[in-house]
């Protein structure tokens, strides 16, 4: 007997992380709070918590396989998501998995260094990653500094958003959703200074005070605002958005209905966090 009674199964694809709050835990906790069942990869056990990532240890692309034949072998996938792809081999076999066994097609967060500046994918994997899975994708989540990376487009305003949200569709992708949460962080000292370690975005701090997601379908643009909320020290939103947009997918909903809902449970999510901040929540 099928183990998930008729409700949707999404598979996540992505690392460990023991401290419980990124990766395939913050996977299966959105899976399960958008009322579908969970199923997991692992791509790679991390070494990390609230402080960071210490190191991690990547899954042998054969192991990746067969963690994936295991589950579609005996059930009807309804979604997928994929978050840390470390290495081209791991990139390749999920590319192959998708299109050899109709796997629906994935929601990706392209994730490529942590906040705490860890490098989460190789160099020939972020390649095979926008050359190999991008085409395979129903939806592309990055945030501004994956986009820059993946593009070479700097990223200041949302017409800079707009210009990545086009180079990604033009280099394969057929949707993408730029997250702009970023062009906000930038406004706190903490944030900038990880800017200036990292070499990453140089914003400007005149930034409009709500929250900005720009997806460009097919050449359609839409500008997704929301209300930014500050107060808490919130990681795992990008894993649990694309999560949540796998997840009502998978219940057959359109894709801006299922980025507005995904949108709203992130903001929950960080909002429950700012009234309890003694407990933290993970970002990928």
């Amino acid at each position: 007997m099928s183990l998930h009674l008729h409700k949707p199964l999404v598979l996540s694809i992505a690392g460990l992380d023991p401290s419980g709050g990124a990766g395939v835990i913050a996977d299966i906790e959105t899976f399960i709070a958008f009322g579908c069942f969970p199923t997991t990869a692992i791509t790679s056990l991390t070494i990390q918590n609230s402080n960071g990532i210490a190191s991690a240890e990547h899954i042998k692309a054969t192991t990746l396989r067969d963690q994936i034949l295991a589950v579609v072998r005996e059930h009807q996938v309804a979604g997928v998501k994929t978050g840390m792809l470390p290495t081209a081999e791991i990139v390749e076999v999920v590319a192959e998995l998708v299109s050899e066994k109709k796997i629906p097609a994935p929601v990706i967060d392209p994730v490529i260094r942590s906040s705490s500046g860890y490098e989460l994918i190789e160099r020939e994997a972020l390649q095979s990653l926008v050359q190999q899975l991008f085409p395979l994708a129903s939806l592309v989540t990055p945030n501004l500094p994956e986009a820059e990376a993946i593009t070479g487009v700097q990223i200041q305003d949302e017409s800079g958003m707009r210009r990545a949200a086009k180079a990604m569709r033009e280099i394969g992708a057929p949707a993408v959703l730029i997250k702009g949460g970023h062009l906000l962080e930038a406004r706190t000292p903490a944030f900038e200074s990880r800017r200036q370690q990292a070499g990453r975005l140089r914003l400007r701090h005149d930034m409009p005070t709500s929250a900005i997601d720009v997806l460009d379908y097919a050449g359609q643009v839409t500008v997704f605002k929301g209300e930014w909320i500050s107060g808490a020290d919130v990681r795992g939103t990008g894993c649990r958005l694309s999560a949540a947009i796998a997840s009502c997918l998978a219940k057959s909903m359109t894709l801006e209905d299922s980025i507005r809902e995904s949108k709203r449970f992130v903001a929950d999510v960080i909002r429950r966090a700012t009234r309890n901040s003694g407990s933290s929540l993970n970002e990928a």
